[in-house]
């Protein structure tokens, strides 16, 4: 019996689990914030010194909390670049957020490669304001001589590997956090250095993407560090998703990724070609608005908070008497619509009720995310079941519609820390793989999340219902808004 770490470091924490190798039972666990702000939304990317990551890392270890460990992995915030010069100090704070500015270079390198289509093509996916490759073309444009001496770039997870082994001249990332650069495509499993110089300017070094089970090295006490990976692919290991797993994200905005066996290849940009951390792929579909639509109906109507808007949606009936939300409120991704609005259609005497309007802003709400999962279903990915993540899924109206308007079994499961989780037993499958106990093409087997199964049942015919009355009112205010 062995025991393994996992560690995700988040935007704003570390978090620690200590696991058992066999099992995946948490053993122990650490803590600590970053000594950092959050990051702001200011007029340019927001700047973290990495060092802040390495000191909540000691602080959420203290104690002897990694006494006994074989094994580590790392999971760490997606999007935040680390740009090093040729000697590996950094050349200024790790750039970890996305606002207006960016927004712009995501424009200007949309353009100078001939359009969305052609970034699709390429690498899977469309520039967003967060993502890697747009942050070089704002340092270039911005900060051009910390352009010009920026050598080596690694991702935070690279960075805290890369640390924790002594610094090795090899540097080595991950199929998963490679996959959300915008410089490396998941379709061909190779790097496109030619749109780090269109970004950049110039060529730089980039770390070796290392297989699922391959150990990133093993530190001179005998420590074994696995290849780390970015939060999103950590939890979905984390949770153990597998072939015909969706995972449904209810954060202010909305995020479905599936797991399928090929890259996916979508023009419109709607789709996002990830990797995951099993060798398999992860399409990602965002929406920009999930909770922040209840949190503005909760305001509206003069509530206190979203259970008491739960509670109010519950007194209405399925298809809240004809109201239906189109819930565009920060404009849109999924349908491309980013200078829309929101739309209430279906206003009828009967139907201007507060409980009506509640019970329409859950149902727009799942319905925008259940045309999220449609844009996947329509490319061939298999969805049996759909994991329902963050705290809004524990509310009793959203577990009473997400079955009926997803059209499949919801699981949710217990809150729990599935990025540091993840990271672990991928820390536990290098280490199997590199004693010879384990295959490196099939993961630890761990027990499942506890969770919660909630079936559509008889509801399915209703929940249909209320999501083709949905598509309907889409579709006359934005018509092939959808279409790809």
């Amino acid at each position: 019996m062995g025991i393994v770490a996992g560690l995700d470091s988040s935007p704003d924490f570390t978090r620690i689990v200590v696991c058992d190798t066999d099992s995946g039972a948490v053993l122990r666990q650490g803590y600590a914030p970053h000594p950092v702000e959050s990051p702001d939304s200011g007029g340019r990317p927001s700047d973290v010194d990495p060092q802040a990551w390495l000191l909540s890392l000691g602080e959420a270890a203290g104690g002897g909390l990694l006494e006994g460990v074989q094994a580590i992995g790392v999971s760490a915030q997606q999007n935040a670049v680390v740009p090093l010069d040729a000697q590996g100090n950094t050349v200024r704070p790790a750039m970890v957020g996305g606002d207006k500015r960016t927004q712009v270079a995501a424009a200007d390198l949309i353009d100078a490669l001939g359009g969305r289509e052609a970034w699709a093509q390429a690498v899977g996916c469309v520039p967003q304001a967060a993502q890697p490759i747009t942050k070089l073309r704002w340092l270039a444009r911005t900060e051009p001589e910390n352009a010009q001496r920026t050598a080596i770039l690694l991702q935070a997870h690279d960075w805290l590997v890369w640390q924790l082994l002594g610094r090795p001249v090899r540097r080595t990332t991950d199929r998963g956090g490679a996959s959300g650069t915008g410089y490396w495509s998941a379709a061909t499993g190779a790097y496109r250095p030619d749109l780090v110089e269109l970004a950049l300017g110039h060529q730089v070094m980039l770390p070796e993407v290392i297989g699922p089970a391959d150990a990133a090295g093993t530190t001179p006490e005998g420590l074994l560090i696995s290849v780390g990976t970015g939060e999103t692919m950590a939890a979905a290991f984390g949770l153990g998703i597998g072939l015909g797993d969706a995972v449904v994200s209810l954060g202010a905005s909305g995020s479905v990724m599936a797991v399928h066996p090929e890259a996916l290849v979508d023009g419109s940009g709607m789709i996002t070609a990830l990797a995951d951390a099993t060798g398999m792929h992860l399409p990602v579909v965002t929406t920009l608005n999930a909770v922040r639509t209840l949190r503005g109906t909760a305001e509206l109507l003069g509530l206190p908070d979203l259970e008491n808007l739960s509670e109010l949606a519950m007194k209405s009936t399925p298809g809240a008497h004809g109201l239906v939300l189109l819930p565009y409120l920060e404009g849109e991704r999924t349908p491309n619509l980013p200078h829309t609005a929101g739309t209430l259609a279906g206003l009828r005497r009967e139907s201007m009720k507060a409980e009506h309007l509640a019970r329409a802003a859950f149902e727009g709400m799942l319905c925008g995310l259940a045309d999220a999962l449609d844009v996947l279903r329509a490319r061939g990915v298999e969805v049996r079941r759909v994991f329902l993540l963050g705290p809004a899924a524990e509310l009793p109206a959203v577990q009473a519609a997400a079955p009926s308007l997803f059209g499949t079994q919801v699981v949710v499961p217990q809150p729990a820390d599935y990025a540091a989780i993840g990271a672990a037993r991928q820390a536990a499958w290098a280490l199997g793989a590199s004693q010879g106990t384990l295959d490196a093409r099939t993961p630890p087997a761990w027990q499942g999340a506890v969770a919660q199964v909630l079936e559509p049942g008889e509801e399915l015919a209703v929940g249909q219902a209320v999501r083709q009355q949905f598509v309907s009112v889409r579709e006359q205010t934005h018509p092939g808004a959808m279409r790809p």
